[in-house]
């Protein structure tokens, strides 16, 4: 068979299997973060957050068109879109892999040329099958996200760079450059992430056309490619948009004319420049030029898939970010100006104080008829700056951070030394080199392991392992069982390397291409991004590319190893000896190992989440959320599967936002506008984008709608002059009141007729900012304007800060808090535990599904860190409530609810800890038995833990909390005391001499 054939079969072969694997393991609905946004706007063509992701969008809707109408199943496939996606990348890495191996290995006949076949596909199917089951690749290739086609484009281009090697002295053989280009231009509206292989890709070219490489002419040669991939970045991605608006500022400001002329005028003279620029190349030859136009073309071809954003921005979709209906606004979210800007070359300290500060590019929104200046962007002048700053950010925790991190004092002044460890320990290291050994060394678990300090000082969460030595580490069994223990002993690692000096040492120019494409896809999107601190979560996903680079050089391990079999054995028999060796060592122990923490075919949990947050809500209800994961999926429930409609979300995180607000004043599905009154003048960009409080000393409550009026007027007799002489409004008092009418009240069904004597008569409380923000702006206006006639609720996720204060009125009713004007109960010590019980065991009981968090195979870091804490602490709150209202019996059947639907999972000390309490509760209702067996389940993973610490106190080490160690004591002799209360004498007796015998062994630690 000739070797072109047997080429394509085997990498059709890598794509089925890769696809089969993703198919079987994909989530067969919603999954976290943004995934739920994701298929909300490709089933409905909506407008994704920034930088928009058409091409993605729209490709997901021809996915999601094989539900035939079944919206349930749309998460399905455009899950599997992902997974044939994903195994598409998987081929195209086996004929990039083939390809190179291909140039590596001389061209012989006979029994020889069949041992260099063998050889090429081997290394081809390792290098493939290897990348198919690494962990972060994996991952993506299960959920609707954007970097499987991501990865699919990575692929593509960097497999056509080497068909136009392969095929660069014929004729026609620049169609595939020009292809490359198509590529990366349609790529930008999934990711920018492959606008990073440009300088690879520019590399390949150089070595191809020039006669004579030198080392001079080859860092020209790299610094034409970084001035490629700026021209590309910022020239055409950029740049475009931003001259297209100010071409429509002046058509519109100063001509007259309408939104939009500008820019068309502007895009008719780029093509004809483009079109004038390929035509002379033409007829005066010069096929440098002609090509370079036609490149900028074929670009400029695939970005135009932007023109869907304004479209469906236009046509005001329910999601619409940021609603780029124009240049400006495109611009800006294009750029994700909102996100603020990151200093790379030079910048301040984190304890640098403003001393000056000058007035920037001047900032336009679109208003009635014209563009009107909405501000100046603001450049800060600070007492110290450095060059690459890397400890810069003044936001949030990220100052204490940065002192933890480095071991500073809370006096110590920051300089380059600590902006270089910081760069190398946690930029580089923890957040480039931990996650490149996840992928080939192997993984600890799943949970976040951003702040720790692992690697070479011994395990920690979210470490790499290569499992070899974890046996003298006693690890605890929790993390040894565990599905996301995943040890690959290195050897994917070892035989990448190899194959990396085997690279190095038979084809230099070749191998420094496939560096130049790990780097930039890996250390050099460390560089420029620039990452503060804590993320929100792993980031591991960013660097996939680099990732892919490495597994290359895994496939081409397979032909150094077989050189080194060559000494000993036969051409042929090395050949297929190190193909062997290589499958079972690498593609089958990454299969075997990952798959157990990558089979998501079972879970539901984020689909049911969300339903139970819909669910909770009253009808007509208004819910404020806050984050990604109590947002994103609540979306896809009611954008595609229709549930609970009438329920209006309103995401705080996006509620400062003028055109949020304004989407807010308008009906959505079933559930009708906000009652916001306020005309978009009074909160357009620019306008009220913060009110600062200036005690009035106004005596006693003001009702929330004087306050509200108050703020938001215009009378220059209700505004003050700041410092920086500007004349605003402020905010006057902080103790806010709304006058109640009970009959109202129970007329709308807020409280039940029987809680009459509940309703107060003034619903008081304490705003507890010394700020307005737009959010809280809007907010006020709904609470000052919807009197009663609609449920107000928050999800029980949204932060103490989000809720103004008005904790003492709101009551659980299962995932959400209602707002209800009762009388406060000051015996309660923890507000946000009251419930409203009858609405929340009927939610609970009879409404709320739980997403196989039993039954599944794999539950994913959120299901286990951040939901099933909230879910145990909501069945915890629901008994509790009942048995404080004399409910045991129901409390009873909350406990048995919660015992058949929940597994028993112990997360960390602080959920065994809730755990316990659920424990008490079972005594408390008299099933010793069930009580007892949650108190043995957390006794033996407390146990665990502890005999872990304590192996690392006698080996001096540091790698675990003292504050665990002492939270597990005081949790084993609390069982204990709870224990013997209840007449379990033999556990009692068990846990009294595991408390003595802890208590002996960590004595020291205790004392400090």
């Amino acid at each position: 068979m000739q070797y072109k054939k047997i080429n394509n079969l085997v990498g059709w072969l890598c794509f089925v299997i890769a696809s089969v694997t993703y198919i079987l393991t994909l989530e067969p609905s919603v999954s976290y973060w943004d995934c739920g946004e994701f298929i909300s706007c490709a089933f409905r063509l909506q407008v994704a957050h920034q930088p928009g992701y058409p091409v993605f969008a729209m490709l997901g809707k021809v996915f999601s068109l094989l539900s035939l109408g079944d919206n349930t199943k749309v998460p399905y496939f455009t899950n599997m879109g992902s997974a044939l996606a994903s195994g598409a990348a998987i081929m195209f890495l086996f004929w990039t892999i083939t390809a190179l191996a291909k140039k590596l290995l001389p061209v012989t006949d006979g029994e020889n040329d069949k041992s260099r076949t063998i050889l090429i596909m081997g290394a081809g199917l390792v290098g493939a099958l290897a990348f198919t089951y690494t962990d972060t690749f994996w991952f993506s290739a299960v959920e609707t996200i954007v970097f499987a086609l991501s990865s699919l484009c990575t692929a593509i281009v960097f497999w056509a760079i080497l068909k136009w090697d392969a095929h660069a002295d014929e004729p026609g053989a620049d169609k595939w450059l020009i292809f490359i280009a198509y590529v990366i231009g349609l790529s930008i509206g999934i990711h920018l992430l492959n606008l990073l292989t440009i300088p690879a890709l520019t590399l390949v070219y150089y070595f191809r056309r020039t006669k004579k490489v030198t080392v001079k002419s080859g860092l020209i040669a790299f610094f034409v490619s970084i001035v490629i991939l700026g021209l590309v970045q910022f020239g055409i991605r950029q740049w475009t948009i931003k001259l297209s608006a100010f071409f429509d500022l002046f058509f519109v400001n100063t001509l007259g004319l309408g939104f939009g002329s500008g820019s068309i005028f502007f895009f008719l003279l780029l093509i004809a420049i483009l079109v004038a620029g390929i035509i002379y190349s033409i007829r005066k030859q010069k096929a440098f030029l002609n090509l370079a136009f036609l490149c900028v073309a074929f670009i400029y071809f695939g970005y135009s898939s932007f023109v869907y954003i304004p479209i469906r921005a236009t046509a005001n979709t329910n999601l619409d970010n940021t609603h780029p209906d124009n240049a400006f606004t495109l611009n800006s979210y294009l750029n994700r100006e909102q996100y603020g800007e990151t200093p790379l070359i030079s910048g301040p300290y984190f304890d640098a104080k403003i001393v000056d500060q000058t007035e920037g590019a001047t900032q336009y929104r679109k208003g009635a008829t014209k563009y009107e200046v909405s501000g100046h962007k603001q450049n800060y002048i600070y007492d110290r700056t450095t060059i690459f700053p890397r400890t810069y950010s003044t936001e949030g925790q990220d100052p204490q951070f940065y002192r933890q991190w480095l071991q500073m004092g809370d006096t110590d002044v920051p300089g380059m030394i600590e902006n270089l460890k910081f760069f190398f320990s946690w930029q580089t290291y923890q957040m480039y080199v931990r996650y490149f050994l996840w992928n080939f060394a192997g993984r600890v678990n799943d949970m976040d392991g951003q702040q720790q300090m692992g690697g070479f000082k011994g395990y920690v969460d979210g470490d790499w392992t290569t499992g070899i030595f974890d046996g003298a580490k006693h690890l605890p069994k929790s993390i040894m069982h565990s599905n996301t223990y995943t040890p690959l002993f290195a050897l994917p690692l070892i035989l990448g390397l190899l194959g990396a000096w085997y690279h190095f040492k038979r084809k230099k120019r070749d191998a420094l291409i496939v560096a130049l494409l790990w780097f930039f896809t890996g250390m050099a999107i460390i560089l420029y991004v620039n990452q503060p601190s804590v993320q929100p979560r792993e980031r591991d996903y960013s660097y996939v590319g680099s990732f892919y680079a490495f597994a290359i050089w895994i496939g081409l391990g397979v032909l150094a190893l077989a050189e080194l079999l060559k000494k000993a054995l036969k051409a042929q028999t090395a050949a297929l000896a190190a193909t062997a060796i290589c499958l079972l060592t690498v593609p089958t122990v990454l299969a075997g190992e990952e798959w157990k923490a990558h089979d998501r075919s079972t879970k539901h949990t984020a689909h049911d989440t969300a339903y139970d947050y819909l669910i909770s809500c009253p009808p007509n209800a208004i819910l404020f959320t806050y984050g990604d994961n109590d947002t994103y999926s609540l979306w896809y429930d009611q954008e595609v599967e229709n549930i609970r409609p009438d329920v209006r979300l309103v995401n705080l995180s996006l509620f400062t936002g003028d055109w949020y607000i304004h989407q807010m004043q308008r009906k959505m599905n079933d559930a009708d506008a906000l009652p916001i009154t306020m005309p978009f003048d009074k909160y357009k960009d620019g306008v009220r984008d913060v009110i600062y409080f200036r005690d009035s000393k106004i005596p006693g409550y003001v009702e929330v709608k004087d306050v509200f009026d108050f703020i938001s007027s215009d009378d220059q007799r209700t505004m003050t002059q700041y410092q920086s002489g500007e004349i605003a409004n402020y905010l006057p008092t902080k103790n806010f009141k709304i006058s109640i009418n009970a009959d109202e009240i129970i007329k709308n069904g807020v409280v039940p007729a029987s809680q009459r004597s509940m309703i107060v008569d003034t619903m008081k409380w304490k705003y507890t900012s010394n700020y307005v923000m737009k959010d809280n702006l809007a907010m006020l206006d709904i609470l000052a304007h919807n009197n009663w006639k609609r449920p107000i609720c928050f999800a029980i996720t949204v932060g103490n800060e989000n809720l103004i204060g008005l904790q003492p009125y709101l009551y659980k009713e299962g995932f959400v808090y209602h707002l209800m004007p009762l009388k406060v109960d000051t015996a309660v010590r923890d507000q946000a535990s009251k419930i409203n019980s009858v609405v929340m065991y009927n939610n609970m009981m009879n409404k709320f599904k739980f997403g196989n968090y039993k039954t599944a195979r794999y539950l994913d870091h959120e299901s286990t860190t951040m939901f099933y804490p909230v879910m145990v602490s909501t069945f915890l709150d629901l008994m509790q409530g009942l048995i404080r209202e004399n409910h045991s019996d129901l409390a009873l059947k909350a406990l048995h609810k919660y015992d058949s639907v929940m597994p028993d999972l112990n997360i960390d000390m602080r959920t065994s800890g809730t755990k316990f309490f659920i424990a008490q509760t079972a005594y408390q209702l008299h099933d010793l038995a069930l009580g007892s067996k949650y108190i043995t389940n957390i006794d033996n993973y407390i146990t665990d833990q502890l005999d872990y610490y304590y192996t690392q106190l006698t080996t001096n080490s540091n790698t675990f909390s003292p504050r665990d160690a002492q939270i597990g004591v005081q949790l084993i002799n609390a069982m204990a005391d709870e224990a013997k209360t209840n007449h379990q004498t033999a556990l009692y007796n068990k846990l009294q001499a595991q408390g003595k015998d802890y208590e002996t062994k960590f004595a020291a630690i205790f004392k400090q």
